[in-house]
């Protein structure tokens, strides 16, 4: 791959390789939806929703947590169309927070500007941007983009193995079935560091998308805000076993993220009679089943912040040590204000949470990615390429070990 040569992509790798670890990342997520406040009749414009969005991600970074992620949608009552645009526009404005997708629609965007975009963003943030691969929840999307939406899981497979390689290879030849072939094409800019964002593949349902985690050895979100444990369990399972099948190290090794979601207040009555009305509203899943029936089927917690700080430490036993965790934060017409009080107690009891997860820890179990680690763990590649494998031309030896 070509050297990175400016100065400030330099200085944003050495940034990068500065970084603390985290065994564990905690986070926040939007999925941008534009909502009428059930309590006051109230509807944010787009551009106060886009504004009110940013300032959750400047609280974020404020209050210690390690990810902000935002939504890919093309479709009302949903605001984030660019993805790119906002986390780009948050990057000048923060120093340290993770940027990431939640998710990056692998089956309608194009692969190869998915590649220039989010190099893109990863130079201007100095490494701070992963993205999550996922089909999306909504089936008009397909044909606005040209797309067949029976065709979902091929679409994503195809575009997916391009995207790996259109990171990964100066010059590409390329033939599929879905787009145009390439000849000779190079995505322009080269990744920061000669390292591509780390990737995760979203999904709540299918284990095709599980198996193309563990295939590559990415990392797999499940986003169980929808799901009750057992069934997340069981698609984390399917990951983490095909991902030693693969190659990529034992199961315990594998990359794995959860969703899910709370509204606390100091006393659990209140937050139950203060989120009601949202829930009920919610676009996502209200009109559905009752507040208390979901919070009994799914992650979802409604209570005060002990109750929330029990309920997600409990995720690890349901799953075993993983290593982020994400909250959805500001859904069903929440006003700014009270999403921020929200993530004033999250801040408050992060401290608490970061401990918890580390208890009865193993060693071995890795941390979570970020720009430095993989940057690291491609110098260490590199080293063991170059002197244990053989040369550093052809990765051959010229010994021959003949057995007795």
């Amino acid at each position: 791959m070509t050297e990175t040569t400016s100065a400030s992509a330099m200085q944003a790798g050495t940034t990068a390789r500065a970084e603390a670890r985290v065994p564990v990342q905690f986070g926040v997520f939007t999925v941008s939806d534009v909502t009428s406040d059930p309590m006051t009749g109230k509807t944010p414009s787009e551009h106060e929703r886009l504004m009110n969005i940013v300032a959750i991600a400047r609280k974020a970074e404020e209050i210690g947590l390690d990810v902000f992620a935002l939504g890919e949608h093309h479709n009302p009552p949903f605001v984030s169309s660019s993805p790119t645009t906002t986390l780009g526009y948050i990057a000048a404005q923060t120093q340290r927070i993770i940027l990431s997708t939640s998710t990056t629609l692998i089956t309608t965007n194009d692969p190869v500007k998915i590649a220039e975009d989010y190099s893109m963003l990863q130079h201007l943030s100095g490494g701070r941007v992963d993205l999550m691969m996922g089909r999306g929840n909504t089936g008009p999307v397909y044909p606005w983009f040209g797309r067949d939406i029976r065709q979902g899981i091929n679409l994503a497979l195809e575009n997916y193995a391009l995207l790996h390689r259109l990171w990964r290879e100066d010059v590409v030849n390329w033939s599929g079935k879905f787009r145009t072939p390439l000849t000779g094409f190079t995505a322009t800019p080269r990744p920061l560091d000669d390292v591509p964002p780390f990737v995760w593949h979203g999904s709540i349902r299918s284990p095709e998308i599980a198996e193309q985690a563990a295939y590559y050895g990415d990392g797999f979100f499940h986003n169980n805000i929808f799901w009750d444990m057992d069934h997340t369990r069981r698609m984390i399972e399917l990951y983490r076993a095909r991902f030693e099948h693969y190659g990529h190290g034992p199961a315990s090794h594998a990359i794995v993220g959860l969703g899910g979601q709370f509204f606390m207040r100091r006393n659990s009555q209140d937050a139950v009679r203060e989120f009601r009305p949202y829930f009920d509203n919610a676009p996502v899943y209200g009109h559905g089943p009752s507040m208390e029936e979901f919070t009994s089927a799914t992650p979802l917690t409604v209570g005060s912040p002990q109750q929330v700080l029990d309920r997600t430490l409990g995720f690890k036993d349901q799953v075993g040590h993983y290593q982020r965790q994400l909250f959805l934060i500001d859904h069903a017409g929440l006003p700014l204000k009270t999403v921020l009080e929200q993530m004033d107690l999250l801040g408050e009891i992060l401290p608490q949470l970061r401990k918890g997860f580390l208890e009865g820890r193993p060693a071995d179990i890795p941390d979570a990615p970020t720009h430095a680690s993989l940057v690291a763990a491609g110098e260490a590649a590199d080293d063991a390429y170059r002197f244990e494998t053989g040369d550093d031309v052809t990765g051959t030896s010229d010994r021959i070990e003949v057995s007795s």
